[in-house]
């Protein structure tokens, strides 16, 4: 997708830090609502992400922590557990040790039973669910993968570097979907204007 058209400033007025929680937003955690959502939205989320990637806020990385905070806080992830079911994590030299060193097996003979290459290359593995994930919970969790420590990754710095990966973990993760829906309802009048100001630009 490409970035914002030349002449969109992205700035907003009041300043971002003032209009957040300034409306109180329903939390959705049905994942197979979620899913119908996602498809729904996909045209306006696109449009969202253009529109995010022209964005010139300071503050957003600010904005969205709050955000992720938020939803982090009150959602349980052991009642979900919907990443483990539909993600392969990139699997590194560390993380495959560390996973052998916990199931007391060779780093060998984990990549035999558990291991393959994606179509990128990257090591993954085998199967999905993941194959550690036993009633919602990861059964190897102290050893778990940086990718999985990492997930849903929005807590870093830099969301609109990431947007990519948020557009495939909307419709995976009810963290993700609440705070770009979120995050969309805070950014409402600027997106407005852009949408009257581009029409169908980037979709």
């Amino acid at each position: 997708m490409p970035g914002a058209p030349n002449g969109y400033s992205g700035r907003i007025s009041p300043p971002l830090n003032q209009m957040f929680g300034a409306q109180k937003e329903k939390m959705e955690t049905d994942l197979i609502r979620i899913k119908k959502l996602a498809k729904k939205k996909e045209d306006e989320n696109w449009e969202f992400r253009t529109f995010l990637k022209g964005y010139d806020g300071q503050n957003l990385d600010s904005v969205v922590h709050k955000l992720v905070k938020k939803y982090t806080e009150s959602i349980d992830c052991t009642t979900c557990g919907n990443c483990c079911k539909e993600i392969r994590p990139i699997l590194k030299k560390n993380d495959i040790n560390a996973l052998s060193k916990s199931l007391n097996t060779t780093p060998a003979q984990f990549k035999k039973e558990y291991v393959q290459k994606d179509k990128d290359g990257d090591e993954v593995f085998t199967q999905l669910p993941c194959p550690f994930l036993s009633d919602n919970k990861c059964s190897h969790y102290e050893s778990r993968p940086a990718d999985c420590k990492s997930f849903p990754h929005i807590h870093k710095k830099h969301f609109t570097t990431r947007l990519i990966g948020v557009m495939h973990n909307y419709s995976i993760c009810p963290i993700v979907f609440n705070v770009y829906e979120e995050l969309k309802n805070t950014l409402k009048d600027d997106f407005s204007v852009f949408q009257e100001t581009f029409g169908d630009f980037g979709c």
